[in-house]
């Protein structure tokens, strides 16, 4: 990298699977000091990936992590739309197919970090239809 005008050269910006990993890091840090207690992280099936997988009293809960640096284009949490909460949908359903889980319900919550802030969204969306759903 050229050096800046100072003559230090600049750090590389992070990678995002770098930042995705230390957002979930935090995020985890975060659901545990709420009595989350986590059960996997970075669930992966051939239909897409779950950030956390956590029990919070008799419900699992499928949590998906999104952040972003700073609120100049919105909250983090408004980066999980409708195209991202099927994915997440779809994961969990192969989740649940292949594991078995036991539990009471089920949810889907969203951690966002937006700069400094982090916010839980409990049951944060559901899927019609879905056999996920929480009822």
């Amino acid at each position: 990298m050229p050096p800046t005008p100072s003559g230090a050269t600049p750090e590389p910006a992070a990678s995002t699977t770098a930042k995705g990993r230390s957002a979930e890091e935090r995020a985890e840090t975060f659901l545990r000091g709420l009595g989350y207690v986590i059960v996997e992280r970075n669930a992966r099936s051939a239909s897409g990936e779950i950030d956390l997988v956590a029990l919070e009293g008799g419900d699992l809960v499928f949590v998906e992590v999104r952040s972003r640096a700073d609120a100049s284009t919105g909250g983090a949490e408004e980066t999980v739309g409708p195209t991202k909460q099927r994915r997440v949908a779809r994961a969990a359903a192969v989740y649940l197919a292949e594991r078995a889980p036991r539990f009471d319900t089920c949810r889907f919550d969203v951690v966002a970090i937006t700069g400094d802030d982090i916010a839980l969204f409990q049951d944060a969306f559901r899927i019609p239809g879905d056999a996920t759903a929480r009822y």
